[in-house]
């Protein structure tokens, strides 16, 4: 796959509210979360977004943001989950035998080996827990308790997706400002590119995908949608975009479910010989608001370095992030304690020769592009354009700037 089919436009930095902000001494005026690049993405290559998360990057829709870290008043971390380590712990193989137990009734004495026994008198397999209970993968004729099915498709627009996004927004975020614009915007629209994942079986699993790109996964219960997993499959991951639930079923931790079910998605697909297949990306980990340390419940999970855009374990991580508010792992030295200066550095300054290969599009006659070395556009001319190629070709690094397009209008 090429990143030369990505195409996108320069935004600049940013600075928005923080929704997180539980940091002690910090007044609410000062409670914000800077990104040190945006861009609006028109297309993306699947192995450019790739690239992209594996340096902090995260989408909403078509808007890419990165981070800024060292002056956010809660650093937001991008974490992975090792699929093909990951094992069950205890109160997840409860959880899961509680709800197989709900959906199957008494058909859950008979599940196949290792399919949620808490007992511990059988071995457990998190694949055979996590479809027991699906219709695609009982044998027939079974008569379950309930019909419980999951679809995952592309990702599209229907009435009655929007209907459990707007319930949910309602019921759990008390948000009453939705509409249909808006949901297609942040949990639709993509600009990443589908293409043929290049399986090594000749006959993987029929449940898993075929192609990477942006999925919709469909939670149904007796044939009512109850949850939707928003999901980008990539060359290296399953990314989590977002979960939504109905709060009827509140009480089977569905949220939970959810990310056991991703995981072991990747793994599946991992198996059936998708080439670099390895991990779920569980989007951010903010140590600073204890809700949203649950992310560490999954292990052996990893934080990307805000510096050097290496690994490290969480556990090792967590000890660093105990002392202070922004964490190097790479280079502890450059850790920082307190609150935040918020303030948005200038991006370094490449050299004209530097930026030679980042091309820029003049036009666009008959269906056809024309490029140009950005810096011998007449829109390097603007200040204000230089300095949002500038804090982009940072966010992005050169390699991947060189490989994309920009796009202006």
């Amino acid at each position: 796959m090429s990143s030369a089919s990505s195409i996108i436009t320069p935004l600049g930095p940013s600075e928005s509210t923080c929704g997180y902000c539980g940091l002690p001494g910090v007044r609410s005026t000062a409670q914000s979360n800077l990104s040190s690049a945006t861009l609006s993405a028109s297309r993306l290559s699947c192995q450019a977004y790739q690239e992209m998360i594996d340096r902090g990057w995260r989408r909403s829709g078509t808007y890419c943001y990165k981070p800024d870290l060292k002056h956010q008043c809660c650093p937001n971390y991008t974490i992975k989950l090792d699929a093909a380590a990951f094992e069950a712990s205890k109160s997840h193989r409860k959880l899961l035998s509680r709800w197989n137990r709900f959906i199957l009734g008494d058909m859950a004495g008979k599940a196949p080996h290792g399919s949620g026994n808490s007992s511990g008198s059988s071995p457990f397999s998190l694949q055979q827990s996590i479809h027991a209970p699906e219709r695609a993968f009982l044998p027939s004729p079974a008569q379950p308790s309930h019909t419980f099915e999951i679809i995952l498709e592309p990702s599209t627009f229907t009435p009655e997706k929007f209907e459990l996004f707007e319930k949910y927004q309602t019921d759990i975020h008390h948000d009453e400002s939705n509409s249909q614009t808006g949901f297609k915007r942040f949990l639709v629209d993509s600009p990443l590119q589908s293409a043929p994942i290049p399986y090594l079986r000749s006959d993987p699993p029929r449940h898993l995908p075929r192609n990477y790109g942006s999925y919709h996964q469909l939670y149904r219960l007796d044939g009512q949608l109850i949850a939707v997993g928003v999901l980008d499959i990539l060359p290296n991951c399953v990314s989590s975009v977002y979960f939504m639930y109905d709060k009827t079923w509140e009480k089977h931790s569905l949220g939970k479910l959810s990310a056991l079910r991703e995981v072991c998605l990747a793994k599946e697909m991992q198996e059936a010989g998708a080439p670099d297949m390895s991990a779920l990306y569980m989007g951010f980990y903010i140590h600073s608001c204890p809700k949203m340390r649950y992310k560490g419940e999954y292990s052996p999970s990893y934080l990307a370095d805000p510096e050097d855009y290496t690994w490290h374990p969480l556990d090792v991580c967590s000890k660093l992030l105990d002392k202070h508010r922004y964490a190097c792992f790479s280079h502890p030295e450059h850790s920082i304690e307190g609150p935040p200066v918020l303030i948005h550095e200038p991006a370094p300054h490449p050299t004209v020769d530097r930026l030679m290969g980042v091309l820029v599009i003049e036009s666009i006659k008959r269906g056809t592009m024309n490029v140009a070395p950005v810096v011998v556009s007449k829109k390097w001319l603007r200040s204000e354009f230089r300095e949002e190629v500038y804090s982009c070709v940072a966010g992005l690094g050169l390699k991947l700037a060189n490989e994309m397009i920009l796009y202006t209008g």
